[in-house]
């Protein structure tokens, strides 16, 4: 009898936290913003960067790499290992249903090659293409990468020879693969290159000789991987293509340090960022839970209006290939606040955002999830929301008449302070 009350009292417990999430959420609500469209060049790049739409991430997944744990693993194994599920078809589904329309699949390749020259598994390399047709099947746009291989690709002059190799080894084979998918498919360089174990891992100093090598590095393997990509032919001739600056990280694509690739294709070179911000309320652990304050708000206006001014108004495409805000205790209404922010941001300027997933649900880490793929719900519904509410150019409410923040590099929120600095 005492064992029986016990489950039961736990149940009645889980039964309650649940009906409380479930209440957090109902009472959670999308802010209403007044969005209005900037200026965008008419060209074909703008119409593909609006078609793109709303993006997600299936994180650590295909990007997992082994450690000493796991080791002598089967290679296979390693898609299950930082998320404890196979991806399935109905996955997909759940998010095209939900309103995304383009996915971006991040790939780690350097637990599954052999030999000299990289070949890639022919079994690793299978199943990531049964995942990828499973969304381009369904008329998604999808971003393969190379993803964590930061040691085989380090952009460093003292490595440089062996990761070029890398780079066209990964790339000349997976380009001959996706060769006939037409434009919904899009090849991502690499994923926020940097000097890994570094002072400077995370903070680019373009005073430090060692950045300046490795700006120079970077360039070049875009260059390498621009050049191996368009040299297979096919659909590869013109496919869109993603580079990132250093880190991906967007004040970085807006020095004089990045160069774009030269390109026999005209205009089919993305620029490709990541960005977590602001740093505090959206990455770091220790950093406060609530937002809504005018300098959190400047953050992403000002890092916006950075590539909107430098690359959307001269018509090159930018898209935002990584973004989130991990749970801090109970700030679901702050997330949703911040989301909707951001995301109507980004879309008054054009640049697609891609919300990064990591099916994190529980614990004190970086909580990110989205869709729980176990059961394809959205336990924090408001989130997707504000998400697909303001996500797309094309799909921004009717703009009212608005004060303006400067000229071209304004506020996309009528009541965000006058004052805010343009760039």
């Amino acid at each position: 009898m005492k064992k029986f009350l016990a489950l039961l009292l736990a149940l009645c417990l889980l039964l309650a936290l649940c009906a409380g999430c479930a209440y957090a959420d109902s009472a959670v609500t999308v802010p209403d913003l007044t969005t209005t469209r900037r200026p965008i060049p008419e060209n074909e790049a703008m119409a593909f960067l609006k078609k793109m739409g709303v993006g997600w991430n299936l994180g650590n997944t295909f990007d997992a790499i082994k450690a000493a744990w796991n080791r002598n693993a089967d290679e296979m194994t390693v898609e299950t290992s930082w998320v404890n599920i196979r991806t399935t078809e109905a996955m997909i589904e759940a998010i095209q249903a939900a309103g995304f329309s383009s996915i971006r699949i991040p790939i780690s390749w350097h637990d599954h090659v052999s030999g000299p020259d990289y070949e890639i598994s022919e079994r690793w390399l299978t199943r990531v293409q049964e995942v990828v047709d499973w969304a381009y099947g369904r008329g998604m746009y999808v971003i393969i990468n190379i993803h964590h291989d930061e040691d085989q690709f380090l952009p460093a002059s003292s490595h440089y020879e062996e990761s070029a190799h890398y780079v066209e080894c990964i790339w000349r084979q997976l380009a001959a693969r996706f060769r006939d998918y037409d434009e919904h498919l899009i090849m991502e360089s690499m994923n926020e290159p940097r000097l890994v174990n570094s002072s400077y891992e995370w903070m680019f100093n373009p005073t430090i000789p060692a950045c300046v090598d490795a700006a120079d590095c970077l360039n070049k393997l875009n260059q390498l991987f621009v050049d191996t990509v368009r040299a297979t032919g096919g659909n590869n001739a013109d496919r869109y293509l993603m580079v990132p600056a250093y880190d991906a990280a967007p004040a970085n694509a807006v020095r004089d340090s990045f160069v774009l690739p030269t390109d026999a294709a005209d205009n089919k070179i993305i620029v490709s960022v990541h960005a977590y911000t602001p740093y505090d309320f959206a990455l770091n652990l220790n950093g406060g839970g609530t937002f809504g304050t005018q300098a959190q708000k400047i953050d992403i206006v000002s890092f916006m209006n950075s590539l909107y001014n430098q690359y959307i108004l001269n018509g090159i495409p930018v898209v935002i290939g990584e973004y989130g805000a991990m749970v801090k205790g109970n700030n679901l209404q702050d997330r949703v606040d911040w989301a909707a922010f951001y995301v109507a941001t980004a879309s008054a300027r054009n640049m697609p955002c891609l919300y990064w997933d990591n099916n994190v649900f529980s614990g004190n880490g970086e909580r990110f999830g989205l869709l729980d793929r176990k059961t394809l719900s959205f336990p924090h519904q408001s989130m997707v929301d504000a998400i697909i509410r303001y996500g797309g150019w094309d799909k921004l409410p009717e703009a009212h008449p608005l004060r303006r923040l400067g000229q071209a590099a304004g506020s996309t929120v009528t009541n965000f302070p006058i004052q805010t600095p343009t760039h």
